[in-house]
């Protein structure tokens, strides 16, 4: 089980592919798009090619990856992604080209990996996102996350400090786990009262 395809009413949820570099260029060489993931937008389909080995060959190797390109059923054609770490943050990203924006593809993407993750008995899922960056806050929110604390962090490679909010959804029933990697691992870390 590799990285199951996964279908919505109006997505793909599959894996990028080396033909699809274009697209990958696409979502990432957007600064605006980019403005708040750790890496720096891509300048060319070089880079694009680079990135794709780094960021989704290796993973497709492993035994469980859920590293999505998030397509339009229209045309199978990747406008994002989507995807959940697989070590014990299970930390969940995605990203979408900006002319997709406020249309809820990330929300109806993310409820059906959610649904694979129990599927599969992944035991939760956490995210984060700049303090800056509270749309991204209301993503989570809708996808069920609940937000547990606040920690600061030096962004790399982008090397900037960062104050993060993270959230969590526990799928397996246990609501009282809160996974504290990332308080533990910052000297500055607090409880937010009007999140």
């Amino acid at each position: 089980m590799n990285t199951p395809t996964l279908k919505t009413e109006h997505l793909i949820l599959r894996k990028f592919t080396e033909n699809a570099l274009k697209a990958l260029y696409e979502i990432y060489c957007d600064e605006e798009v980019n403005r708040f993931l750790p890496w720096y937008p891509l300048h060319s389909l070089e880079e694009a090619m680079e990135f794709y080995k780094r960021q989704y060959e290796s993973k497709y190797n492993q035994e469980q990856s859920y590293d999505y390109a998030i397509c339009s059923r229209e045309n199978n054609y990747p406008i994002g992604y989507i995807n959940v770490a697989i070590n014990d943050s299970y930390d969940l990203g995605y990203g979408l080209r900006k002319e997709f924006w406020h249309k809820g593809i990330v929300t109806e993407a993310g409820k059906a990996v959610i649904a694979q993750l129990k599927k599969d008995g992944i035991p939760y899922i956490t995210a984060t996102h700049d303090v800056n960056n509270s749309r991204s806050g209301r993503v989570m929110k809708r996808l069920g996350m609940n937000y547990q604390y606040s920690y600061e962090e030096q962004w790399q490679p982008k090397d900037f400090l960062v104050i993060f909010r993270m959230y969590q959804l526990n799928l397996d029933g246990n609501n009282s786990r809160i996974y504290k990697e990332y308080w533990n691992n910052s000297t500055v870390h607090f409880v937010e009262t009007d999140v």
